[in-house]
């Protein structure tokens, strides 16, 4: 009965079946959260290592009351490039500089985290409704799904492979039952990822699936950190992000608040300053900006396992 009903953000699935769920969570954000800082010319594995670090930080403040998880986000992209002059590929050549303003994105932000849990929620709402917050997760993710579509299918192969695995996770999501359709997205990935091999390796008709890459790298490393760069012209650009994260952030809380039935208005503060504290901190060591991701939030509601 457990596996038919909602399991709620304060209540726990055995060890076995969270790592699992954790899984499946680290393959849906994992995309973003690596295409993000390479769109910026930071380093991925900072970033994905940063993300780590986020996500516990805003666990923490939030005292496990919200389920989110932080990522990359896209918001930055704009106001980095602008700031570095980031030509767009391999490194960035100018990481300090943007690394100092996404710092003080951090500063203003977790500055109004402090103010909403001095001052309560209400203003807050008054200046940016659903229909602001909406429109401004809205807008992120339209102006963004082109990204995905031209880099990831770049023949019609591939595309129709995108096809492919969105039938194998929906084949999934309506004929398995118990823990199998919980895990819709790690299990669907592994048949689309067969019927790839079968195709591809087998069959020749597009390029195969090769393992040697991840096989040759070194399991254990140092990830390449660098230092934020305190440039008062790029702080002004980038620093203002932080209002885009305020909108996005609350558009994800109230989004989370409705699906669990939950009311976490009470943590919009606390979640603010979890949030920028763990853009601090990412920024500290060459990560990016970090955000609520919505990616979560689909895992969520597919799953009912909050």
């Amino acid at each position: 009965t457990l596996f038919r009903s909602v399991v709620a953000p304060d209540e726990r699935l055995p060890w076995p079946q969270t790592a699992v769920m954790g899984a499946q969570h680290v393959v849906a954000m994992f995309g973003a959260t690596v295409l993000a800082p390479i769109l910026m010319g930071f380093e991925p594995n900072v970033a994905i290592l940063m993300s780590g670090i986020g996500t516990l930080i805003f666990f923490l403040m939030v005292g496990g009351k919200v389920p989110s998880y932080l990522g990359s986000s896209f918001a930055f992209i704009g106001v980095v490039i602008a700031a570095t002059g980031y030509a767009g590929k391999g490194p960035n050549a100018n990481l300090g500089v943007a690394l100092g303003g996404i710092m003080a994105c951090g500063v203003l932000y977790t500055a109004i985290g402090f103010v909403v849990m001095a001052t309560g929620t209400r203003w807050v709402e008054r200046l940016m409704p659903p229909v602001v917050t909406g429109a401004v997760v809205a807008v992120i993710g339209l102006n963004l799904a082109g990204i995905p579509i031209k880099n990831m299918a770049p023949t019609s192969f591939d595309t129709w492979m995108q096809g492919v695995t969105f039938v194998c996770v929906a084949g999934v999501a309506v004929f398995t039952r118990g823990m199998t359709q919980r895990l819709l997205i790690l299990v669907g990935l592994l048949v689309a990822s067969v019927v790839y091999a079968v195709l591809t390796n087998g069959m020749g008709l597009g390029k195969p699936m090769d393992l040697s890459g991840i096989l040759n790298a070194p399991w254990l490393g140092m990830p390449k950190f660098t230092s934020p760069v305190f440039d008062a012209g790029a702080m002004l650009v980038i620093a203002p992000v932080a209002l885009i994260l305020v909108a996005e952030n609350l558009g994800h809380i109230k989004a989370v608040s409705a699906m669990t039935g939950r009311n976490l208005d009470p943590m919009i503060g606390r979640a603010f300053v979890g949030d920028g504290v763990a853009t601090m901190v990412s920024a500290a060591g060459g990560g990016t900006g970090v955000t609520t991701y919505a990616e979560n939030i689909g895992v969520m509601a597919a799953t009912k396992i909050y």
